[in-house]
């Protein structure tokens, strides 16, 4: 099951620029993936609701909201780009480096 998810969220997984990302952002939707972090993996891992993988990685904050520095940053580069993955209720993000 879970590489039939894995090819399903592979289907969604897509570049975002940072102005599409704002209205999600104002909702305190969108969820930070460190670059250590697959996105996939951890896409997987909410969809089949795996808190023990989720909250680990809350706690090594490889998953965190965007705090108003990192938005101040992302501001400054309005051509900004992120891979995305879309996890109702969440968009999870990852920036191209």
């Amino acid at each position: 099951m879970t590489d039939t998810l894995r090819e399903q969220l592979t289907e969604l997984l897509d570049e975002a620029e940072l102005e599409w990302l704002k209205p999600h952002i104002q909702k305190d939707a969108v969820i930070i993936v460190v670059p250590e972090l697959d996105l996939l993996d951890v896409g997987v891992a909410i969809s089949s609701d795996n808190t023990q993988s989720i909250q680990h990685w809350i706690s090594e904050q490889l998953l965190v909201k965007p705090s108003q520095e990192i938005l101040n940053r992302w501001n400054t580069n309005p051509s900004q780009r992120f891979q995305a993955l879309i996890i109702q209720p969440y968009i999870l993000v990852k920036e191209f480096v």
